[in-house]
């Protein structure tokens, strides 16, 4: 459903010296870079899949979706959506793809949500009937009964982003690009996005390729995971991968009555196979090795009143760092 290969995506900026001397020099003799935004990746999605696509700010993920979706051309390299090049923007192409960016407005701010979706179709030609069962069914997923007629700009954030949603899929698209889709959303908005992405794809068998800094959006809807870093692909796997690129330490807090001293702490670190991570007046986070953590919790038991152990696997983050920078497992 989505294919890319070897896709280059550059970029040619001006540079100019600071201060009223380089604006004017500028003026006359305009100097220019190129910077590399998307380095030779490749991949694949599939129909009904779900693919997770992480990486720091600047990456090069929302240049990526949008080479995917025709708003960019590539400068080298081959993208394939549904047999279509998306570069040439063919009718047909733009009416089976849908692109949801969690901080980019589809609805028409001054009018009621039930109108902008009435506008999406006449854009997309949608028979009356055709249009009316799915905006229904959309409505009812998303649980928008309540906001459909009122203006959008008169919405929350968390209830907009389902209008938005339902606004993107209207025309029932075969492969959709989420960009942040749960930016700045609560938990119980998130939650619904999350359920309704899971049961589209359960229903159309889309391909969705998804970005997010939420690793929850991830963990829940992704059976498979791309990470870049810098422009190119530094992972392709399961979530579970990743976590195995952690390592066999476990994340150990002890909670504690009164604050460990200085030289309390620093003896703990030196212990083998213990780092220290964090320390405050109450607890203490260590890094352990299996073997470690029964050693490490009886020293600080001897010290002060322990109130309680925690030990768990070490944060995904930590795992996605190391790949962000190049890491592989």
């Amino acid at each position: 459903m989505i294919e890319v290969d070897h896709l280059v995506r550059t970029f040619d900026i001006t540079v100019r010296p600071p201060g009223l001397r380089g604006a004017l020099r500028s003026v006359v003799h305009r100097e220019s870079r190129t910077i590399t935004a998307v380095d030779d990746i490749g991949f694949r999605v599939g129909a009904g899949e779900i693919v997770g696509f992480l990486g720091p700010n600047g990456a090069g993920k929302t240049t990526t979706l949008k080479c995917i979706a025709g708003l960019l051309t590539t400068t080298s390299g081959r993208v394939r959506v549904l047999g279509y090049d998306p570069a040439a923007r063919d009718s047909e192409f733009l009416r089976r793809i849908g692109f949801v960016m969690g901080q980019r407005w589809q609805l028409h701010v001054d009018l009621p949500v039930w109108e902008s979706f009435d506008l999406h179709r006449v854009i997309y030609r949608l028979g009356k009937q055709e249009f009316a069962d799915t905006r229904d069914q959309l409505v009812e997923m998303l649980g928008l009964g309540p906001y459909v007629m009122q203006q959008a700009r008169r919405l929350s954030l968390g209830q907009r982003m389902r209008c938005e949603f339902a606004a993107a899929l209207l025309h029932r698209p075969a492969v959709v690009l989420l960009d942040e889709p749960t930016l700045g959303l609560d938990f119980e908005a998130q939650q619904q996005i999350r359920t309704f992405i899971a049961e589209y794809v359960a229903q159309t068998q889309a391909s969705v390729l998804l970005t997010s800094h939420y690793l929850r959006d991830i963990e829940v809807l992704c059976g498979r995971v791309l990470t870049i870093s810098d422009g190119r692909l530094t992972f392709s796997g399961s979530l579970a991968e990743i976590r195995a690129t952690a390592g066999r330490d476990k994340r150990v807090r002890v909670r504690f009555v009164q604050p460990l001293t200085d030289g309390q702490v620093a003896e703990l670190g030196a212990l083998t196979g213990v780092t220290v991570v964090e320390v405050s007046r109450s607890q203490i986070v260590l890094e352990a090795a299996p073997g470690a953590i029964g050693r490490a919790v009886d020293t600080v038991e001897r010290w002060v009143a322990v109130e309680d152990v925690d030990v768990a696997e070490q944060p995904l983050e930590d795992a996605l760092t190391r790949l962000y920078h190049g890491g592989r497992p």
